[in-house]
C-alpha cells in the first residue's frame, strides 16, 4: 500500500498574525455547548430504560422477561426492537436532518443552524418528559434526532472556522468535550433519578434534555457567525471586521485574502455535492466517509448507550449497574481532557494510533472473560473481583477511544474540506455517524444476544481495520491553516495522485 507511516512534517502551513483571544474562545465554549445536548442524550436513554418504572408502562414483556425466569439466557434478556427503536430513532432523524442542514449552514450561516437546532431538541425533550405511549417517545426521540442533526452538522464547522491553526484541535475538542460532560450529567441524573420510588423519576431523566437545549439556544442567539460564513454571503468589510475581532489584531490581510480567495473558488461550484463525489476531492469523500463509519463500529455506543443494560445483563446489580455507567463516564471526561491537551502538541495520528492499540486489547480480553463466565449458553455468575476487572477494561477501552477516535472523529473532517465543499463534507460526516450509529443502537442487544461475547472480538476486528487504515491513509493535519489543506494532500505518498499542483499554488499563493 502506498502512503504508509506519518508524512513529512506537515505543520509547516502559513503562519498568521494574531492568536487566541478571549473573544474565540468564549464564543468557541458558547458553540461546544451543542455537543451537551448530544451528550446528554447518548447517557441518558441507556440509563432509563434499564429502570423498572420506564419498563412497566411502556415495554412490560421486557419487564416481565427480566424479571421471570432466571435461567434464562443472560444474554437476550434485553433483546427487543421497539425498545431499541426508542434510542435508535433519533439517530435516524439526525441522518436525514444532516442533508437540509448541509444547505441551511451554507445558505443562512452555522449560526442560524445551530439555533434551529437548539429549539426543535427543546421540543422533543419537552415531549419525552410529558410522553404517555410509545408514540410520543418515539416522535420526541425524532424531534431530538433532527436537533442533533442541525447541531452536528453546524458547530465541528463553527469552531474549526472561528480557530487559529495551531489552535484549532483544542478549541474543536470543546465539542467532544461537552458531549463527554452531558454523558456524565446524564449518568448521574439516573442514579440519583432511579432512587425515586413513586416511579416517575424517568419523567426527570428524560425531560432535564431542555437544559442543555435551552443553553445551547440561548447562547447562539449571541454568537457572531465566522468570517468565512459572512463572506459566503458577500459581506467582505463585516468579515474582515469578524476575523481582526477573533485575531484580536488589525495586521490580518494575509488571512483574510486566502479568506477571499477560497470564496471564490466556492462560489464557482453550482454543485458542491457533484464535486464532492468528483476526483479533486477524493481523498476528503473517502475520509468523511469512513472515519464516521469506523468510529461508530469501534462499538464506543455500546457503552454510551446501553452501559446501565450491558452492566446489568452482567450481573451487575441496578445500583451496581447505573453506578458504573458514571464511573466510565468520568473517564470519558478526563480521557477527553488529555485529548485536548495533547492534540495540538502530539498531532491527530499518534493519537488515533495509540488509542485504536488500546481499545483491541481491551475488547479482546473483554471478550474473553465474558466467554469463560458466561459461555455460549449465557448462564453464569461473576465474581465480584472478575466484575471489577470487566469494568476497568471497559474503562481503559472508553479511555483510548475519548482521546482518540471520540475528539478525532469531529475534528478531522472538520478540518480537510475547501469552503466550497464543507459543508457537503460535513454532512456527509454526520449522515455516516448517525447511519451506522442508528444501526449499531437498533441491533446491538440483537447481536448481544446472537453473538454472545464474541460481539465484542467483532467489534475488535474493525478497530484492528480502521487503525491500519490511519496508519496508511489519514495524513497529519495539526497546524494547518485550514484553507491550506491542499498541501497536505499533496505531501502524502497515496492522495498526491489526485491534487494537482495547481490546486495547492491556488490555495496558498494571494494577489500582489
Amino acid at each position: 500500500m502506498a502512503g504508509g507511516g506519518y508524512a513529512a512534517d506537515q505543520g509547516d502551513g502559513r503562519r498568521y498574525e494574531g492568536g487566541v483571544t478571549a473573544f474565540v474562545v468564549i464564543t468557541c465554549l458558547v458553540a461546544a455547548m451543542g455537543g451537551l445536548m448530544f451528550g446528554y442524550d447518548i447517557g441518558i436513554s441507556g440509563g432509563v430504560t434499564a429502570m423498572d418504572s420506564f419498563l412497566k408502562p411502556f415495554f412490560p414483556h421486557v419487564y416481565k422477561k427480566q424479571h421471570g425466569n432466571h435461567e434464562e439466557n443472560m444474554y437476550c434478556k434485553f433483546d427487543d426492537h421497539v425498545l431499541t427503536l426508542f434510542t435508535s430513532s433519533l439517530y435516524l432523524a439526525a441522518l436525514i436532518a444532516s442533508f437540509f442542514a448541509s444547505a441551511t449552514t451554507r445558505r443562512f450561516g452555522r449560526k442560524m443552524s445551530m439555533m434551529f437546532g437548539g429549539l426543535v431538541f427543546l421540543g422533543g425533550a419537552i415531549l419525552n418528559g410529558a410522553a404517555v405511549n410509545v408514540a410520543m417517545l418515539i416522535v420526541g426521540r425524532l424531534m431530538l434526532g433532527v436537533g442533533v442533526g442541525f447541531a452536528n452538522q453546524s458547530v465541528p464547522v463553527y469552531l474549526s472556522e472561528m480557530a487559529p491553526a495551531n489552535l484549532r484541535g483544542a478549541l474543536n475538542m470543546g465539542f467532544q468535550m461537552a458531549i463527554t460532560i452531558g454523558i456524565l450529567a446524564a449518568n448521574l441524573i439516573n442514579y440519583g433519578t432511579s432512587k425515586i420510588k413513586s416511579g416517575w423519576g424517568w419523567r426527570i431523566s428524560l425531560g432535564l434534555a431542555a437544559v442543555p437545549a435551552i443553553i445551547f439556544t440561548i447562547g447562539s442567539l449571541f454568537l457572531p457567525d465566522t468570517p468565512n460564513s459572512i463572506l459566503e454571503r458577500g459581506n467582505h468589510e463585516k468579515a474582515k471586521k469578524m476575523l481582526q475581532k477573533i485575531r484580536g489584531t488589525n495586521n490580518v490581510d494575509e488571512e483574510f485574502q486566502d479568506l477571499v480567495d477560497a470564496t471564490m473558488a466556492a462560489k464557482q461550484v453550482e454543485h458542491p455535492w457533484r464535486n464532492f463525489t468528483g476526483r479533486k476531492y477524493r481523498p476528503q469523500l473517502i475520509i468523511c466517509t469512513f472515519i464516521p463509519f469506523f468510529q461508530q463500529l469501534t462499538g464506543i455506543n455500546v457503552i454510551m448507550f446501553y452501559a446501565p443494560v450491558l452492566f446489568k445483563t452482567l450481573g451487575f446489580g441496578d445500583d451496581a449497574s447505573l453506578m458504573s455507567a458514571v464511573i466510565t463516564g468520568v473517564v470519558n471526561v478526563v480521557a477527553t481532557m488529555v485529548s485536548v491537551y495533547c492534540v495540538d502538541k502530539l498531532g491527530r495520528k499518534a493519537l488515533f494510533l495509540e488509542g485504536g492499540v488500546q481499545m483491541i486489547i481491551c475488547q479482546v480480553l473483554v471478550a474473553v472473560i465474558i466467554g469463560r463466565v458466561f459461555g455460549t449458553g449465557g448462564e453464569g455468575e461473576m465474581s465480584k473481583s472478575v466484575s471489577s476487572l470487566v469494568l476497568f477494561l471497559i474503562c481503559a477501552y472508553v479511555a483510548a477511544f475519548a482521546w482518540s477516535w471520540g475528539p478525532l472523529g469531529w475534528l478531522v473532517p472538520s478540518e480537510i474540506c475547501p469552503l466550497e465543499i464543507r459543508s457537503a463534507g460535513q454532512a456527509t460526516n454526520v449522515s455516516v455517524n448517525m447511519f451506522f450509529t442508528f444501526v449499531i443502537g437498533q441491533f446491538f442487544l440483537s447481536m448481544l444476544c446472537h453473538m454472545k461475547f464474541a460481539l465484542f472480538l467483532f467489534f475488535g476486528g474493525f478497530v484492528i481495520i480502521m487503525t491500519i487504515f490511519i496508519y496508511y491513509f489519514v495524513p497529519e493535519t495539526k497546524n494547518v491553516p485550514i484553507e491550506e489543506m491542499n498541501q497536505v494532500w499533496k505531501q502524502h505518498g497515496f492522495w498526491s495522485k489526485y491534487v494537482s499542483n495547481d490546486d495547492v499554488t491556488a490555495r496558498t499563493s494571494s494577489p500582489p
